[in-house]
C-alpha cells in the first residue's frame, strides 16, 4: 500500500488533468478519493495512500512526475498485413513501471510497429517522464522517426508525424534499435494480444 507524502490539491489537480474520475472523501479525515485501473487512492492533510491490486499507475500520476524512463516499444502482424497487435513496456531505475499489449485489427507489421510506439509514448506522457529512451527492434521504424530514412508510404508518414509530436512533449529524448533478444517483453506482450484476439 504505497504512502506519497505530497500536497492533495496538487496531487488532486494532476489526477484530474489525466482524466480521473475524484469523488468527495467517506469519512471526515479523507480529504477525496479517487478509483482507475483497479486501485484507489485516498488523500488525507498531507498524503496520499494508494490501495489495490495495481497502484502503479495511480502512484505515478500522483508523483511531482518528472524523472527517465526506458521505453520499449513492438508490433507484430500475422500475414502482413494481417491481425496486428502492440506491445510496450515502460521501465525505470525501480523496475517496470507500466506494460501493455492489445490487439489493433488488420495491419501491416511496420503500421503495428508505429502503432505500437505511439501507444508507448502516450503511455510515458500519461506518466509524466521528462526525459525518455526508446528502443525498438525495427530499424526501418528508429530510422524514419530519427529523420535518417524517407518515409514514402502516406499512412506510415503520418504514424511519424504523430509519433515526432508526441517525442517533443518530453525535455529530452533518444530512440535507438536494439536486437529483438532486447526488446524480448514488448515482443512478448503484443505476440500475447495476437494470441488472446484469436
Amino acid at each position: 500500500m504505497p504512502t506519497i507524502d505530497c500536497d492533495p490539491a496538487a496531487a488532486r489537480e494532476r489526477l484530474a488533468d489525466a482524466g480521473v474520475r475524484i469523488d468527495e472523501g467517506n469519512t471526515p479525515h479523507e480529504r477525496w478519493r479517487a478509483d482507475r485501473d483497479g486501485a484507489v487512492a485516498v488523500a488525507y492533510d498531507d498524503k496520499v495512500v494508494v490501495q489495490g491490486s495495481d497502484p502503479t499507475r495511480l502512484t505515478a500520476l500522483l508523483r511531482d512526475g518528472g524523472g527517465r524512463a526506458h521505453v520499449y516499444f513492438d508490433g507484430a502482424s500475422r500475414g502482413n498485413p494481417g491481425p496486428a497487435a502492440v506491445g510496450w513496456c515502460l521501465v525505470t531505475s525501480d523496475g517496470v513501471v507500466a506494460e501493455g499489449g492489445e490487439p489493433i485489427g488488420r495491419a501491416t507489421n511496420n503500421q503495428a510497429e508505429y502503432a505500437a510506439l505511439v501507444r508507448a509514448l502516450e503511455a510515458a506522457d500519461e506518466y509524466g517522464f521528462d526525459a525518455i529512451d526508446v528502443r525498438g527492434d525495427s530499424e526501418l521504424i528508429v530510422r524514419q522517426v530519427r529523420g535518417e530514412w524517407n518515409t514514402n508510404d502516406p499512412e506510415l508518414r503520418e504514424r511519424r508525424v504523430r509519433a515526432r509530436e508526441l517525442l517533443e512533449r518530453f525535455d529530452r529524448w533518444s530512440i535507438a534499435h536494439v536486437p529483438r533478444e532486447i526488446n524480448e517483453r514488448a515482443d512478448d506482450l503484443a505476440n500475447e494480444a495476437l494470441d488472446d484476439a484469436n
